[in-house]
């Protein structure tokens, strides 16, 4: 029941970041947003708001390398899809209210430990993501710099979605990254012996 607890915490905190903001997600409206005792904060997060916020990042972060790892071993134009639809569903099942909590994070709160954590999980994912281009043949120098414009156009698509209100914005950047994915240089291999 306990561990129980701190997951919902968890769960709610992730939440509220991807709808309000890190402003929106008091330890009291955690709290309200998911029905936990209020003595159950301090008992889970000693530190408070702050490590409820890292434990949420966290779990985002593995969420996500979790969710793209299904498009291990396909190609290109696939993993940049299958990227894609996780913002795709979070948008929809959302109604176009929520956005990406690493993001709120990064964009509201000044330097120190939670925005250290929040470059430290997208510079992560984004080093997972390249490997996944990589593994399939894709240079990976060229992997990295797709990933950049991948990850920052995405993010930039979700929050235009969500400010208009329509999902025209995020399918316009998605099917340019998909064009872009099919012509990413790939390695190419030499017969053994030549050069």
């Amino acid at each position: 029941m306990r561990n129980e607890t701190r997951a919902t915490m968890i769960e709610g905190a992730i939440q509220l970041l991807a709808t309000r903001g890190v402003h929106g997600a008091s330890l009291l409206k955690v709290l309200e947003h998911t029905g936990a005792p209020r003595g159950s904060v301090y008992h889970h997060f000693p530190g408070g708001k702050e490590e409820l916020i890292f434990a949420a990042l966290d779990l985002t972060g593995q969420r996500h390398d979790r969710f793209v790892d299904q498009f291990r071993g396909t190609s290109a134009e696939e993993i940049t899809a299958g990227y894609l639809e996780l913002w795709r569903r979070i948008l929809l099942r959302s109604r176009l209210e929520s956005g990406c909590p690493i993001l709120a994070v990064t964009v509201s709160v000044s330097a120190g430990p939670l925005l250290d954590r929040a470059g430290e999980i997208f510079r992560t994912s984004q080093r997972h993501l390249a490997d996944l281009y990589e593994e399939i043949g894709v240079d990976r120098s060229a992997a990295e710099r797709f990933v950049t414009i991948l990850v920052a156009s995405a993010e930039g698509a979700v929050v235009l979605s969500r400010a208009q209100q329509t999902i025209v914005p995020f399918e316009v950047v998605a099917d340019q990254l998909v064009e872009l994915a099919a012509v990413m240089p790939h390695v190419v291999s030499s017969p053994a012996g030549t050069r």
